[in-house]
């Protein structure tokens, strides 16, 4: 990316899960270890999406209450014994983030998903440290679909809604970002619900990375 770039925001704002990595193949054999494991159940993809919103943590102690420190020690070892092998890359995306994170871009995280496995991700990724703030499912009283991770996110970079951009894949991003009064993208190339997406007429619709470049880049 060259320097002195002219940007459309002065805000970007990330979702993790389907955005950043590929990595529902490996939430939904998370959940299932441990609903097999402790509930002798399996839950279809279509189940375990209908549970996004809140972190991890309270999914698990909704389901599994007195057992949930156990529970939640299993999840976790399955999520990171198995993630490397499980996660995909999408290519060119670390190099997009820490090209914007040189170019002093005020760069923040949304995601519904809890600290722990958001940061696994992350470090995995290489991209961490480019992220001036980190807002997860347990930093937030009110999780996706609420705006509110949103707004502590502009609320730290000083930055009004309307020059800001969230990138997510799924409605709920959409829906958040409309709260907040963003401007709101969204991913097609890993998301479960692209018919629902385009449905609901967000700013921006990505196919590519090339395509997000595009819409970050004010052309000369």
């Amino acid at each position: 990316m060259q320097n002195n770039l002219s940007f459309r925001f002065e805000a970007i704002i990330f979702d993790i899960d389907g955005t950043l990595a590929s990595t529902n193949r490996l939430i939904f054999a998370s959940f299932n270890y441990v609903m097999k494991k402790y509930a002798n159940k399996t839950l279809t993809d279509e189940e375990i999406i209908a549970l996004f919103g809140p972190p991890e943590d309270i999914i698990l102690k909704q389901y599994f209450n007195s057992k949930y420190e156990v529970v939640r020690k299993d999840y976790y070892d399955f999520y990171r014994r198995n993630h490397d092998s499980m996660v995909t890359r999408f290519k060119g995306m670390e190099t997009l983030v820490t090209e914007l994170s040189e170019q002093n871009m005020n760069l923040g995280i949304f995601t519904g998903k809890g600290r722990d496995s958001s940061l696994i991700t992350l470090s995995w990724l290489g991209i961490h440290n480019c992220f001036d703030m980190i807002v997860t499912g347990d930093d937030v009283q009110n999780h996706k679909p609420s705006g509110e991770g949103i707004t502590k996110l502009l609320n730290k970079f000083d930055v009004a809604a309307s020059n800001s951009l969230m990138i997510g894949d799924a409605p709920s991003d959409i829906t958040a970002a409309r709260e907040a009064g963003c401007k709101v993208a969204v991913c097609l190339w890993d998301s479960y619900a692209k018919e629902k997406i385009v449905e609901m007429k967000p700013d921006y619709v990505l196919d590519t990375i090339d395509r997000l470049k595009s819409v970050l880049i004010k052309s000369k």
